[in-house]
């Protein structure tokens, strides 16, 4: 896939509390924050912002890493190239203090950001709440960002802080028990409903993970869990990401209907609307 030149997305910016992001938006209605995984907002990011633009919202992005657009396939740009990059754009991730990569019982400092971020899209865009994407290293942000009553559409794909290298991580994720604590009482007196996407073999989301957030949520976490054989078998990686570089985007294929409980969860919580 080319680099995307990010026509149909405008641009903009956003500060809290001294810090300013980049943003990119497509669409109208309430705002779905689309937090990209590494190495950043990638062609396929793009395109499931344009789905989410589809479904009736506005997709918002912000850029926390990357260069936005960036086909980051290594068949494309090369091994060595795209090597290069994802791995530069970690180290930016690795030495920022924004994020938690391996301490457990903590929420990245970039949460409070996002939240920011939510709050005014959710002026912005109106509706009656906002939903949140996070995508593997920022998987769990949507989960730290539901202690704010605006965040009414969380969803996790493939979650993968804390990285599991060492006994105890796999069973865990980057929120603080204050924070969890607060998603767990919005969903046991508001409903709330986190939604969860995995591979069931892919080694940087645990489903000692997914059996943590099921002991601590119940029956609010709904996990979609998918055979590695649904993944995309023309994606240079191993399976990992549910809703971009993995998609099988063909009615009836497993990822296929993982995208679209995703965008029926928006559909509902934000639009009012009937899954389907």
């Amino acid at each position: 896939m080319a680099d995307h030149d990010l026509t149909g997305f405008t641009r903009g910016t956003f500060t809290h509390e001294g810090t300013t992001q980049r943003l990119l938006r497509r669409g109208s209605g309430p705002a779905v924050i689309v937090i990209a995984e590494i190495p950043g907002i990638t062609p396929k990011v793009l395109a499931f912002a344009e789905r989410v633009a589809q479904a009736g919202c506005t997709a918002v992005l912000p850029v926390l890493f990357g260069e936005p657009g960036r086909d980051a396939d290594p068949r494309g740009a090369g091994w060595p190239k795209a090597a290069a990059y994802a791995a530069s754009t970690m180290l930016r991730v690795c030495v920022s203090r924004e994020f938690t990569l391996l301490a457990t019982g903590r929420t990245s400092k970039v949460v409070s950001w996002l939240r920011a971020l939510a709050a005014a899209e959710h002026e912005r865009c109106g509706g009656p709440g906002v939903g949140a994407v996070g995508m593997c290293l920022t998987g769990g942000f949507a989960l730290a960002m539901a202690t704010d009553p605006r965040l009414l559409a969380p969803v996790l794909s493939q979650p993968s802080l804390p990285l599991a290298l060492a006994p105890g991580r796999a069973g865990l994720i980057d929120i603080s028990p204050e924070d969890l604590a607060v998603v767990r009482g919005r969903c046991e007196r508001e409903g709330l409903q986190v939604l969860g996407l995995r591979f069931r073999g892919d080694r940087l989301v645990p489903g000692d993970r997914f059996a943590y957030l099921r002991r601590e949520l119940g029956d609010a976490f709904v996990a979609v869990e998918l055979d590695d054989a649904a993944a995309n078998p023309d994606a240079a990686l191993p399976p990992h990401s549910v809703l971009t570089e993995h998609l099988v985007d063909e009615p009836g294929q497993p990822t296929r209907q993982a995208l679209d409980t995703v965008l029926d969860l928006f559909r509902t919580r934000l639009l009012g609307a009937g899954a389907g």
